[in-house]
């Protein structure tokens, strides 16, 4: 049977003494946590172990001896190893010895109990495997993406047998604490054995975290409370909240601000990078939009944008009013209705004076109004987005309005000749039951429906040119907003801190591990070097990635056809379980 023993790549230098470690039975391996140094009294060993496996919950235990023969050996010493496997009883015991001046390495285990069978084994054939502990410690093993049926199950029993490798290591940080300043008993050998790493910031901020969450968890539950009031709930206010794209952006950061500060530990790993990759979100949020509102409160660049703003709606205006006189003539040599034609058509033109109007009442507040709203650029760059979003949709209101009328009216006429053409064919729509039954019509009714039939189809053309460049422009407004929102949801959900960790240190998040061959002999144990595979982007991504507001669904394009063919309004604002007319 083979045995795999990992051995830490910063005990190959160490003393002489004893292999501190877990036993995994299932894997039939041999975890080596750290080194033992001589001189040490057997009863303080245990007394350590004991405290250690106290506090991680790992079954630490003495697993053989190491030998560093740097100098000629001793006959004492090599004894003196062979005897500690009475005092320390572990089954399998093993005995890794390096050789002096060369890099040569002797392994072999022995079993204590008489074997079952005289035909076992008295050693097994060990296969040595170096790790480095550090980057073991501090990285997060991800389980591997899906595989064929005939690769899972070995691609399952390798995934958790160095899962339990990457726990063992994890979970003993308890073990690696003392160092060679320690004025301890019991020397070790291990990762942090030279020094242990810290740092006066982080450990100021780890001081300081507790008194901030309590205030900022204060504040927060405030601010919740009074958005919770009955005067936000009227009707008014409470419809008016849910269709601006501000309002969500904020109930959106709030709810990430919320879970940031949050008193309560993080339960797991995940949740931990959940809430430091919220925390990078908001601060680089806050800064681009700290790095907007100077930009835009320096050289007068609010009054340049007032300035500019009620002229571009002119011309917006002007060019409507240019659109809705070719379409009353005879667009693209196209035979219209005049009649329907004309009503259409000055219908449009009304409403786009009244939308001139307006403007320019509110021209003098144009300043002032930007000038407040360039301070909510100091909540975030996605606030700012977000009021930029309802600003073109404010804006653009009479557009949306004519592709209601023309949508409504282009509706109307496609239901008028759906249900005409049933009537021709002798069935009608069952409303109670859902579905086209059978109907037997007299003569008056055929005539009456002939009679619209015909009417309708001839102004269908009208119609239809109306409600097609209406829907144009309707989709131009929604392409600009989603193109706004698509940016605001790709700062809410990117996982930055996910990503600088995979660029910085790749070993943090790992997607499994690869073995390089160091030594391979007949009669040596085989000796391999594990290594570290980086998580790709893609799985960063899509792995930590966080939720957005979730307040602009996506429709498909099968349903976005459908919906522009029949004439059903679009509402890019509305959740996929609400009610549409």
């Amino acid at each position: 049977m083979v045995l795999k023993a990992f051995f830490p790549t910063c005990c190959t230098s160490a003393d002489s003494g004893l292999l501190v470690g877990r036993w995994v039975p299932e894997q039939n391996s041999a975890v080596v946590l750290a080194v033992v140094h001589f001189p040490f009294i057997p009863i303080q060993v245990k007394e350590l172990l004991a405290q250690v496996q106290q506090a991680s919950r790992v079954g630490v235990a003495v697993l053989g001896t190491w030998c560093h023969r740097r100098q000629e050996p001793e006959e004492s010493l090599g004894h003196f190893l062979e005897g500690l496997g009475a005092i320390f009883s572990h089954e399998p015991w093993l005995q890794l010895c390096r050789e002096r001046g060369s890099k040569l390495w002797s392994c072999k285990t022995t079993h204590r109990q008489v074997p079952t069978s005289p035909n076992a084994p008295g050693e097994d054939q060990v296969m040595l495997i170096f790790y480095d502990q550090r980057k073991v410690l501090l990285s997060q093993l991800h389980p591997p993406t899906a595989l064929p049926d005939h690769q899972a199950g070995d691609a399952t029993a390798s995934t958790q047998g160095l899962a339990a490798v990457f726990d063992t290591v994890a979970r003993s940080e308890a073990l690696f604490r003392s160092d060679r300043f320690d004025e301890g008993l019991v020397r070790l050998s291990h990762w942090q054995s030279e020094g242990v790493e810290a740092s006066i910031i982080v450990e100021l901020a780890k001081q300081a975290s507790g008194p901030v969450c309590l205030l900022f968890a204060y504040l927060l539950s405030l601010i919740s409370a009074a958005s919770a009031c009955r005067v936000f709930k009227l009707w008014p206010l409470s419809f008016i909240c849910s269709k601006l794209s501000t309002c969500e952006q904020l109930r959106h950061r709030l709810e990430q601000l919320t879970f940031i500060f949050s008193t309560q530990k993080a339960e797991n790993a995940s949740q931990l990078m959940r809430k430091a990759n919220m925390l990078v979100s908001v601060l680089l949020d806050v800064a681009l939009g700290l790095t907007l509102l100077s930009w835009l409160h320096g050289k007068d660049r609010i009054g340049q944008l007032a300035d500019a703003l009620v002229p571009v709606a002119d011309w917006v205006a002007e060019e409507l009013q240019h659109l809705l006189q070719w379409l009353m003539g005879a667009p693209a040599g196209l035979k219209m209705n005049r009649a329907l034609d004309q009503v259409l058509g000055r219908f449009f033109l009304y409403h786009i004076h009244l939308w001139i109007s307006y403007i320019h009442l509110m021209s003098p507040f144009i300043e002032r109004i930007l000038w407040h709203m360039g301070l909510s650029a100091c909540l975030g760059l996605t606030v700012s987005l977000s009021i930029l979003s309802d600003i073109i949709a404010l804006l653009t209101f009479h557009i949306y309005c004519f592709y209601v009328y023309g949508a409504r009216l282009y509706c109307l006429k496609i239901c008028g000749l759906s249900s005409l053409w049933r009537l021709f064919r002798g069935k009608k729509w069952n409303v109670l039951r859902q579905r086209v039954d059978s109907c037997s019509y007299d003569l008056d009714q055929l005539f009456i429906g002939t009679l619209l039939f015909t009417i309708l189809v001839f102004l269908l053309p009208t119609t239809a040119l109306y409600y097609l460049v209406f829907t144009l422009l309707r989709l131009l407004v929604v392409t600009v907003q989603g193109l706004i929102h698509l940016l605001v949801d790709l700062i809410n959900s990117l996982p930055l801190y996910a990503l600088g960790l995979r660029l910085c240190r790749p070993y943090r998040l790992s997607a499994g591990v690869k073995f390089q061959v160091l030594e391979h002999e007949t009669g040596r144990p085989l000796r391999l070097l594990m290594q570290i595979n980086p998580l790709p982007y893609n799985r960063v991504v899509h792995t930590y990635r966080l939720p957005s507001c979730g307040c602009h669904p996506k429709h498909s394009w099968g349903s976005l056809c459908r919906k522009l063919f029949f004439g059903e309004l679009i509402y890019p604002w509305r959740q996929r379980g609400d009610k549409q007319d």
